[in-house]
C-alpha cells in the first residue's frame, strides 16, 4: 500500500514535465574517438557508432542543442568520430585535457548557452569520461539522461557498474531510439514526421525495416 492520494479531478491528458523535449534538453556527445572506440569493450562498437549517429540525427530534426567534445584529439585519441562529424560539420569541437569534462570550462560554458536544464548524454568510456561529468551535472542541478547504447566501457562490468552509479546519483538511463521517440511523440506532428522515420530506417534496425514494410506496401504515412 502506498500513503500517495489519487486526486482524479486533477488528472488530465497532458505530458509529465520529466519528459524530454526539443525545448527543454541539449545533448552532450563526449569523446567518440578512435583511441576511446580501441578500448571499448562493453559492445558491439559497430551498434554504438549506430547508437550514437541515430542520436545525432534525432538532435538535428529537432534542432536540439549540441555540444561535442573531445579529449586530447591531437595527441593521442584521435579526431571525432567521422559518422559523427558527418552530422554537424561545421559545429565547434571542445577539445579537452581533462578526463572530467565537467572541469574544462569551455565545456561548461557551451552547456550553459544552450539555457537548457536536461542534459542527454553520451560518451567513452562509461567508467570515466561519462559518469564523472554526469556527477558533477547533477551535483550542480542538472538533470542527466545516459544513453547507454550511444555509450561504452572497457568491459561489460565497467559499463554496467558506471551505469548503476550515476542511476543511484538521479541519473535517467535511456536509449537512442527511446530519446528520437520521445522528441516526437506524436505521429501527428506531421512537420518532423518524415525525418523521424527516416532516422528510424537508417539506424532502427528490424523496427525501421518494419517501418520501411509499413510505408511501401501499407501507406506512406503509416505510424512508426
Amino acid at each position: 500500500m502506498t500513503d500517495f492520494a489519487l486526486d482524479l479531478d486533477a488528472v488530465r491528458a497532458t505530458p509529465s514535465p520529466d519528459l524530454i523535449t526539443p525545448g527543454n534538453a541539449m545533448m552532450l556527445f563526449v569523446d567518440h574517438q578512435p583511441q576511446m572506440f580501441f578500448g571499448a569493450g562493453s559492445s558491439d562498437r559497430v551498434s554504438v557508432i549506430n547508437a550514437t549517429v541515430g542520436l545525432a540525427k534525432a538532435a538535428k530534426v529537432f534542432d536540439v542543442p549540441v555540444v561535442l567534445s573531445t579529449v586530447a584529439a591531437a595527441s593521442f585519441s584521435g579526431p571525432i568520430l567521422p559518422q559523427l562529424r558527418e552530422v554537424f560539420p561545421k559545429h565547434a569541437i571542445v577539445d579537452r585535457t581533462s578526463m572530467n569534462a565537467w572541469e574544462d570550462t569551455a565545456l561548461v560554458d557551451a552547456v550553459k548557452a544552450t539555457g537548457r536544464g536536461k542534459i542527454i548524454l553520451c560518451g567513452l568510456w562509461t567508467e570515466v569520461c561519462l559518469v564523472l561529468p554526469a556527477l558533477s551535472a547533477l551535483n550542480q542541478g542538472y538533470e542527466v539522461y545516459v544513453v547507454a547504447d550511444a555509450s561504452a566501457g572497457v568491459t561489460p562490468a565497467a559499463h554496467e557498474h558506471a551505469m548503476q552509479r550515476m542511476t543511484a546519483a538521479g541519473a535517467v538511463p535511456v536509449t537512442w531510439l527511446q530519446v528520437l521517440l520521445e522528441l516526437q511523440r506524436d505521429w501527428a506532428r506531421t512537420d518532423t514526421y518524415a525525418a523521424t522515420t527516416d532516422v528510424v530506417k537508417e539506424h532502427g534496425g528490424a523496427y525501421g525495416l518494419g517501418v520501411y514494410y509499413a510505408h511501401s506496401m501499407i501507406d506512406p504515412h503509416s505510424a512508426g
